[in-house]
């Protein structure tokens, strides 16, 4: 007759032959632990839209020449402007954000009842959080491509809106020009448009004041 055991029985016996305790039975592996993953930090909300201070309009219309009137305008609060340190995954989220910032200048006009000019410069004002690192306010040309196509570029389908100026093109344009304005204290960045009508051509005189270029490129 065969006598059968088993492998725990077999390696308890040879244990005993040598003299040796009962061989332990090997401990089954432990599954290893995932790492628990990295939660990704939630950004914290900015809060409430606030209403930056005013630029101060003395340094700007310092190097104008033949300035008119003024016009200092808070732009309508978005908490997404357009800025060239974004990445966009498709074209149409850019594309929608962009025709709605066109859209809230284009309201402006009405709501602070612009004139039709001739001629204007306009400084693109960017009001940022208050968080203390650098910030360079042309990142933001973009949002104020926007904005002045909003007030300038006729809109085909309605060929009864006013806008703000004949074209935008070098005689009747300058700018816009890139400032860093007073923080917002709460909420998202804003940007204020400052307005300055021009009695005289945007040529020499202006141009050399505001870009600093000895030789004018708004000659012709």
């Amino acid at each position: 007759m065969t006598l059968r055991i088993t492998a725990a029985q077999y390696q308890e016996l040879m244990a005993r032959r040598r003299g040796g305790q009962a061989a332990q039975p090997a401990a089954a592996a432990q599954p290893k632990k995932r790492a628990p993953k990295k939660q990704a930090q939630k950004k914290t909300h900015p809060g409430l839209p606030s209403v930056p201070e005013p630029p101060d309009l003395e340094p700007l219309l310092r190097g104008l020449v033949g300035v008119g009137r003024t016009w200092t305008i808070l732009m309508p609060y978005a908490e997404k402007l357009l800025n060239s340190n974004q990445r966009w995954n498709h074209w149409r989220p850019k594309y929608e954000l962009t025709q709605q910032l066109r859209a809230h200048a284009t309201q402006m006009i009405a709501v602070h009842r612009l004139p039709r000019l001739q001629r204007a410069a306009v400084y693109n004002v960017l009001h940022p959080r208050p968080i203390e690192r650098q910030r360079d306010p042309g990142n933001w040309a973009e949002t104020a491509k926007a904005y002045v196509d909003g007030l300038v570029t006729p809109n085909p389908h309605l060929p009864t809106e006013r806008h703000l100026l004949p074209d935008d093109d070098h005689t009747h344009l300058l700018g816009p020009f890139p400032v860093m304005g007073p923080p917002v204290t709460t909420g998202y960045a804003r940007m204020s448009l400052v307005i300055v009508e021009l009695l005289e051509p945007p040529t020499s005189g202006n141009a050399e004041t505001v870009t600093g270029i000895p030789t004018s490129t708004y000659r012709t």
